[in-house]
């Protein structure tokens, strides 16, 4: 009988169980061996990190296009005392686009909330009686006024692309609690993505173990997720194991290899995921009560709350990283109030603030807030003065984030930007800030969590950086 050659493309549709599973095994083992005596790491074995740390994992919302500082959580008086008149004593007022307009004060009113009097807008009332439990850094500042190089710092920490995500460095750092599922997740709007894609939950220079998986809210979580109808499992546990002695074969003779071991890996999990991705997004199995806590019995709040639902759901069964995208495309149908702020935060606002004070009560009330970070953000914050009449303009100078759970201290509010909410004024905040407080809430010195490329030790923090110790608890 002549011989039957596989084609590269026949093998690579399989994927893992039988000598597959071994080989992914071996692997993992081989894997952890090589991090213990080099410190590199290529696939999704769960890690340990540098010390004992609260935070499992890490739910990111990111309110893509930049969203008001002094409209949300920095409330400015000054600018209703100041009202049309022109910015001056700052130096020279930037914008994007057209001229400068005069002070704008908000259309919302503040109040105080919870124990500590936090002070809230109008526009996240239910967020509001949750700040006991949320850290708030008002001096935040960013590098770009452009939202393509902002999203990839706030992700990344580098204004250009090619970088790995924070995800991916969670990842590598940690690894995955559930061999079944993504260690990282993204979520993005239905209305479209963030300006430069997938870039910005890449990988990046690490193998691709790392990079994150996109999930949809509806529907199976990932396209194509299932094989073709003639793919039985049985047929298709046959092409895994062929593919997976072949690839052992040639890792055991390529030990040096590292992307061949997360590209055995992704096969694997791909296989395992037919059944564990569409199980771990099916809110059908929540209760009513859970369900209306998200604000699924709404229009408005369905969409978010539904992707905040199974953010939970993904952490809840050892998820590492879930990120998800309120606002897409360009702006209206994202937070980039140019025009009018009324209509455009208030849209996001009113779709996103219910189910995130739900996310952070379901999180509290199932013992997971202790465990699992949630940081609320932008890229950007918004300009004092108005931009055609309604609207304000982009300004990395200064804005507002917050987190809350994983070793967060509640009811506190970190540094602080002028009296009209245009620089920082105090106890200012980088991104590389943000992102070394991030990695030690999660167990990590952010200085020794490294990978080496292009002949350096590379960190999300680049060469600069510090913990953020108002914010731990």
């Amino acid at each position: 009988m002549a011989k039957r050659f596989y084609s590269r493309r026949e093998l690579l549709q399989a994927a893992g169980g039988g000598m597959g599973s071994l080989a992914l095994a071996d692997l993992l083992l081989r894997d952890q061996a090589q991090a213990a005596t080099t410190g590199a790491v290529t696939t999704l074995a769960s890690r340990k990190p540098h010390f004992t740390a609260k935070a499992k994992s890490v739910i990111s919302i990111f309110c893509y296009g930049g969203v008001s500082q002094m409209d949300t959580f920095d409330p400015k008086p000054e600018l209703y005392r100041r009202r049309g008149e022109a910015l001056t004593g700052k130096g020279d007022v930037v914008v994007s686009q057209g001229t400068p307009g005069g002070l704008m004060p908000s259309p919302w009113a503040f109040k105080k909330y919870g124990q500590c009097g936090m002070d809230v807008s109008e526009l996240f009332p239910k967020v509001g009686e949750m700040v006991d439990d949320i850290g708030f850094v008002r001096s935040m500042y960013g590098l770009s006024n452009d939202h393509g190089p902002a999203l990839f710092q706030m992700n990344t920490g580098s204004v250009l692309p090619g970088h790995p995500s924070m995800g991916a460095w969670v990842t590598y750092g940690l690894g995955t609690e559930n061999q079944n599922l993504p260690a990282y997740v993204v979520f993005t709007d239905p209305r479209g993505g963030p300006i430069g894609g997938a870039p910005n939950w890449s990988n990046g220079f690490m193998p691709a173990a790392f990079q994150g998986t996109q999930f949809r809210s509806t529907g199976d979580p990932i396209v194509d997720l299932k094989p073709a109808d003639e793919m039985t499992p049985q047929r298709q546990r046959r092409w895994l194991d062929l593919l997976g002695k072949l690839n052992a074969e040639h890792a055991a003779k390529n030990p040096e290899d590292t992307e061949l071991s997360a590209r055995i890996a992704s096969y694997e999990l791909a296989f395992r995921m037919q059944t564990h991705a569409v199980d771990a997004v099916d809110i059908n199995k929540e209760s009513d009560v859970t369900k209306k806590l998200y604000g699924l019995e709404d229009k408005t709040t369905e969409y978010f709350g539904r992707q905040c639902l199974m953010a939970r759901r993904l952490v809840e069964r050892g998820v590492r990283m879930v990120q998800l995208y309120s606002g897409g495309g360009n702006f209206q149908t994202s937070w980039d109030a140019h025009w009018d702020i009324v209509e455009n935060h208030g849209v996001h606002a009113k779709e996103t603030d219910g189910p995130i004070a739900g996310l952070l009560r379901d999180l509290k009330s199932r013992g997971l807030l202790d465990s699992t970070l949630v940081i609320w953000h932008g890229e950007f914050g918004r300009m004092p003065i108005s931009q055609r009449m309604s609207g304000r303009d982009h300004n990395p100078a200064v804005f507002t984030v917050w987190m809350a759970g994983g070793g967060v201290k509640g009811g506190t509010a970190v540094g602080a930007s002028d009296e009209f909410g245009y620089k920082v004024a105090e106890n200012g905040k980088s991104i590389n800030d943000l992102h070394a407080t991030i990695l030690h809430l999660l167990g990590f010195d952010h200085e020794k969590l490294t990978f080496f490329h292009n002949g350096r030790h590379m960190r999300l923090t680049d060469v600069s950086g510090s913990v953020i110790r108002e914010l731990l608890a």
